[in-house]
This record gives C-alpha cells, sequence and structure tokens, in this order.
C-alpha cells in the first residue's frame, strides 16, 4: 500500500510542479508559491475538520514547520529554475537530490529494506539522472546557475521529506498544517518587504492566472500522500519512489510544451518504472 501512496504522491507532485513551473513564466515565483499555499491551506482546513483527529504535541508542530520552511525554499527554487530553465532537466535534477537526503536520513535511522530494494533504488537513481539529460543532448540548454537553483530545491523537498518523517504516528495531517502556517508566512513577509522596496503596483501582483492555485492544490495532495506513504513505510523506500515526479512534469512538458527529449531520458523514465517494480517488490 505505501509504494501505491508513494507513486500516486509522485504523480501528483509532478502535476503541481508543472502547474508551479508554467505559472511562474508569468508572475514571481514567489507569489506563486504563496498564493498556491494559501489556497490549499484553505483546503486543507477543511479535511483536518473532516478527520477530526486531536491536534497534537509542541514536537509535531515544530517539525511540521521546519518542514515548511523547506518546502517553500524548494517550491519557491523550484518554480523559478522550471521558468527559467528546461523542464526535462531541472525537474529530474531537483529529484535526484531530494531523494539522496532522506534516503540516507533512513538508512542512518535504522531503515533496512531487502537487496531487491536496495536494486531498486539504485536504479531509480540512475533512471532520473538519465532523464536530466546528462547523456546525449537536451532539447534546451540551461544555465549552470539554474543547475545550482535546481540543486538547492531539491535540498529543500529533501529536507521537508525528513521533517515529515519525524512526525508522530498519531499526529494526523496537523503537521501540514504547521508547515503551510510555516512557509505561508516567511513567504508573505517576503513579498511585503520586497513590494515596498520596489514598490511594486498591487493590481499587477493580483493578477494570478488560475494553473497557480491548482499547483497549490496538487502540491498539498502530494504531500497528504506522501505523509499516509510515509505513515506506512520506510523514509529510504517511500522517499526514492516520491522523488520519481518528474516524470508526470516531463510527460506534460513533451505533450504540452513540445519540448524534446533524447534517448537516455526515454531510457530514464524507463528505469522510473522498473524501480517502482523492484521496491515493491523488496518493501
Amino acid at each position: 500500500m505505501e509504494i501505491l501512496l508513494a507513486a500516486a504522491a509522485a504523480f501528483v507532485y509532478g502535476l503541481g510542479d508543472y502547474c508551479g513551473g508554467r505559472a511562474s513564466r508569468k508572475i514571481d515565483s514567489l507569489i506563486v508559491t504563496c498564493v498556491g499555499q494559501i489556497f490549499s491551506l484553505m483546503l486543507l482546513g477543511i479535511f483536518l475538520v473532516i478527520l477530526g483527529d486531536p491536534a497534537p504535541g509542541m514536537h509535531d508542530w515544530l517539525w511540521g514547520a521546519a518542514g515548511g520552511l523547506g518546502g517553500f525554499v524548494g517550491l519557491t527554487l523550484f518554480y523559478y529554475a522550471l521558468a527559467k530553465g528546461s523542464m526535462t532537466v531541472v525537474a529530474p535534477l531537483a529529484a535526484v537530490v531530494s531523494a539522496v537526503l532522506p534516503v540516507a536520513t533512513g538508512l542512518f535511522l535504522g531503515d533496512r529494506p531487502s537487496l531487491i530494494a536496495y536494486v531498486g533504488i539504485v536504479i531509480a537513481v540512475v533512471g532520473i539522472a538519465l532523464v536530466t539529460g546528462a547523456v546525449g543532448s537536451a532539447h534546451a540548454p540551461t544555465k549552470l546557475s539554474i543547475v545550482g537553483i535546481a540543486t538547492l530545491a531539491g535540498c529543500g523537498f529533501g529536507w521537508m521529506f525528513v521533517c515529515l518523517d519525524r512526525t508522530s504516528a498519531d499526529s494526523g495531517m496537523w503537521p501540514l498544517l504547521a508547515a503551510r502556517i510555516a512557509s505561508i508566512t516567511i513567504a508573505a513577509s517576503i513579498i511585503l518587504v520586497r513590494r515596498r522596496a520596489k514598490e511594486r503596483s498591487v493590481e499587477q501582483e493580483l493578477r494570478i492566472p488560475a494553473i497557480a492555485l491548482w499547483a497549490g492544490l496538487f502540491d498539498m495532495g502530494a504531500n497528504v500522500l506522501f505523509v499516509f506513504a510515509n505513515r506506512h513505510g520506510m523514509l529510504s523506500l517511500v522517499s526514492v519512489i516520491t522523488a520519481l515526479y518528474p516524470v508526470s512534469t516531463i510527460v506534460l512538458a513533451l505533450r504540452l510544451d513540445h519540448e524534446k527529449a533524447n534517448r537516455s531520458q526515454f531510457v530514464g523514465m524507463a528505469c522510473a518504472g522498473l524501480a517502482l517494480a523492484f521496491v515493491s517488490l523488496g518493501r
């Protein structure tokens, strides 16, 4: 069950990343992050009321807030990199980095998958690396600065996965509420300071494309799926499957933006499917 939930999280994360990247081509990626998270916060509030879980202790609030900081940094930088670089390069690169940190943390904390699961993890990392276009030439050149930004975004995502893993099993979805409150507070504060410094037009900032709201919706949905998956499985396995999210982002970029993928990128996507099967068998 946890592998299916992680795969679903990866799929939904990929949809959200594509929407966020497209929205960031029209407006500031920081605003896209903030607006999407405010919208998803309202939906999360409804979800929490329906679940009726009791509020957790300070431990879970703090870890959730720490994860929100990582998610804020990751999303803002990631949306910017997607808008300025090739999605077929940026998305998988961030995914490789986002997988390494939680996998290493999970193994350090005592996760002990079977041998076939280890093979699946290696195949997944290789597959994600291939999708970056490291072998052959990518459709669109990506600047070294964008590569660095995508790497930092992956660090933010990896930190968020680790923080959510540290929350207690009976905390429900409350850590996600803490994460959203923390990230929205930081984003809103930065936006206000920047607007005052640059005297930006409020009217211009309020022209938010609807796709930014979809980005927030998909991101929150994926977060919920990840939390459920992680509560039922090992961080090292769940995180590496979740890190396959570039596949759906790339498929959308190929279909809707007419980006092109080389042979190694298609092999990488095939490796992603093979890794999913191996990890499922070895969980």
